[in-house]
């Protein structure tokens, strides 16, 4: 019923800008905090960045200054603006959304995952 698709990443040289963005889609009635999670190699999945419904952020102490969350709340998407990268921020990364939505007449909510897009960054 509801599904997540994240874009935008891709190869780049240690200090370059890469910008990623998730998009939900389907019956979605609201979208609560929307995060992005990342997966480096041979490590655990780790919260990179979140933003509330009201526009409230939080950030990782290793891309705080360097990282920008945003969320476009009528087009249902998040966007993650990465700049000055370096090496140890390659990995998969991973849109995160606690969305509730309709089935028929009922409402569900659940919190959804992208499928993950990879950010490599070579020094």
């Amino acid at each position: 019923q509801v599904q997540l698709v994240e874009s935008g990443g891709g190869l780049l040289q240690a200090g370059g800008s890469l910008r990623l963005s998730c998009a939900a889609s389907g019956t979605i009635a609201s979208i609560n905090d929307m995060r992005w999670y990342r997966q480096a190699p041979g490590k655990q999945r780790e919260l990179v960045a979140s933003i509330t419904s009201g526009g409230r952020t939080n950030y990782a102490d290793s891309v705080k200054g360097r990282f920008a969350i945003s969320r476009d709340n009528a087009k249902n998407m998040v966007n993650l603006q990465m700049n000055s990268l370096k090496p140890e921020d390659t990995g998969v990364y991973y849109c995160n959304a606690d969305i509730t939505y309709y089935h028929g007449i009922y409402l569900h909510s659940v919190g959804s995952w992208g499928q993950g897009t990879q950010v490599t960054v070579s020094s």
